[in-house]
């Protein structure tokens, strides 16, 4: 059993680091997801500059309330996220307070659990 240990120690460290890596914040390309912002300048003030600076602040706030998310909501969002070219911290964080929003709900409020209601059982 002692031998069986320390042959095991490496793939427990290396599971663990795995596990971490996936329950960090993403690294995302914040120029590369303002540079339509600032090839549109469609709105006033909506410019690169804001663009990023809305992303900074989004990723601070990511910074602060990981640890509150589940790592299914984690892998979920971050895969959201990401569908698009270029990630966004804004979306990525919308994305979080939605799906815990949505956790929170009373199991009768959820889409396909109500009893009662319209529909062609409550006539």
């Amino acid at each position: 059993m002692r031998a069986f240990l320390p042959a095991f120690l490496p793939v427990l460290l290396t599971a663990s680091h795995v596990v971490l890596a996936a329950d960090t914040i993403p690294k995302f390309d914040v120029e590369r997801t303002c540079r339509p912002a600032a090839v549109a300048g469609v709105l006033p003030g909506r410019d690169a500059s804001a663009c990023k600076r809305d992303e900074n602040d989004a990723r601070s706030k990511l910074e602060q309330d990981w640890a509150q998310y589940s790592s299914a909501q984690h892998a979920s969002c971050t895969g959201f996220a990401g569908l698009d070219r270029a990630p966004s911290y804004v979306e990525l964080l919308t994305c979080l307070e939605m799906a815990k929003q949505a956790q929170q709900l009373p199991p009768e409020s959820k889409m396909g659990t109500a009893t009662t209601g319209s529909g062609a059982n409550s006539r």
